[in-house]
């Protein structure tokens, strides 16, 4: 019976098996073993750049209030051209207040597409198509998850006091996670079961002639083996 074949290294596989190494250095404390990485993020004096890419943004958020333009017609004519006026104004309406209801209702709204940063303390995203420019503290979270192998979700409250429920979709999301629950969430259930990583990853890296350093344990054991 013909063996099953081993996955392709993936390009999440590349960047995971990156997240390993970065991760291994930041709680070893040999960091200064790694180069120093070009941003246009502003990074304070003594943070430190850990990788750059690029990602989606995006927000739990509604595009409308509900409200729309009530139009009132008066019509003169005929009877059949005042009916069809009449209806033709209701049917305008009743679409206008439909497509509010739909606008009111919150959902994912994609954002823009920029350079995300991620430091020792904050992910920094410039999205100079939108003109976006979304900083991300690991201190100010108020939740942190990885929904996805590409895409975190956090909430936070930026600088104008509203609450903000956003998403980062990249391949870098699972340091993004991992760093921010170190920080504000140590006993966050995907960090002590090792959810960040995928199952048997460390193994797959061996057998495909990469082997990975053993992040996993050291985020366990807070940096000692």
């Amino acid at each position: 019976m013909p063996q099953p074949q081993p996955q392709p290294w993936s390009p999440l596989d590349e960047y995971l098996w990156h997240t390993c190494d970065i991760l291994a250095d930041v709680l070893s404390g040999t960091l200064s073993r790694r180069p120093l990485l070009a941003t246009h993020a502003p990074v304070a004096a003594r943070d430190r750049v850990l990788a750059v890419g690029p990602a989606n943004r995006l927000t739990w958020r509604a595009y409308g209030n509900g409200s729309y333009t009530h139009n009132q017609v008066v019509a003169f004519g005929s009877p059949a051209f005042v009916a069809g006026s009449l209806l033709g104004n209701a049917l305008g309406n009743s679409s206008r207040r439909r497509q509010a209801e739909r606008n009111a209702q919150p959902r994912w709204a994609m954002e823009g597409t920029g350079e995300l940063t991620i430091t020792l303390h904050k992910a920094y995203i410039n999205s100079p198509s939108t003109s976006i420019h979304t900083e991300i503290f690991w201190a100010g979270l108020s939740s942190i998850d990885l929904v996805a192998p590409d895409t975190v979700e956090t909430r936070f409250i930026n600088n104008q006091g509203q609450l903000m429920t956003i998403r980062l979709q990249t391949l870098w999301a699972s340091l993004i996670f991992v760093l921010a629950a170190l920080n504000t969430f140590p006993h966050h259930p995907r960090l002590l079961t090792c959810g960040w990583l995928p199952s048997g990853f460390e193994q797959r890296c061996t057998a495909a002639g990469r082997p990975c350093r053993p992040a996993a344990e050291l985020v366990l054991n807070r940096g000692t083996l």
